[in-house]
């Protein structure tokens, strides 16, 4: 076996590959994205949650003012309910 005739043909073979990797490219196809309906009043949404605060001032201040006059109350049975609501979800 002839090594150099291995290689004239490595050559060969890498210069067609390369040949039809330029023809590939001349043609400029632009890639395009459609998104749903769906997908956009999901994005409209999620930007909303991300722009809304942590902290609801305007409860705070009504529920610190009711604590203050001595009008909050608080329901054992609803507090217990939301406690274990969220144990469970923990578990």
């Amino acid at each position: 076996m002839r090594i150099e005739a291995y290689n004239q043909v490595t050559q060969v073979y890498n210069s067609s590959r390369t040949a039809m990797a330029k023809g590939a490219d001349s043609v400029k196809k632009r890639d395009e994205v459609q998104i749903s309906r769906k997908g956009r009043d999901y994005q409209v949404a999620k930007q909303a949650v991300a722009e809304a605060p942590d902290i609801r001032e305007d409860r705070v201040i009504q529920v610190r003012n009711r604590m203050a006059s001595g009008n909050y109350k608080v329901d054992n049975g609803d507090f217990a309910a939301k406690l274990l609501e969220k144990y469970e979800a923990y578990c």
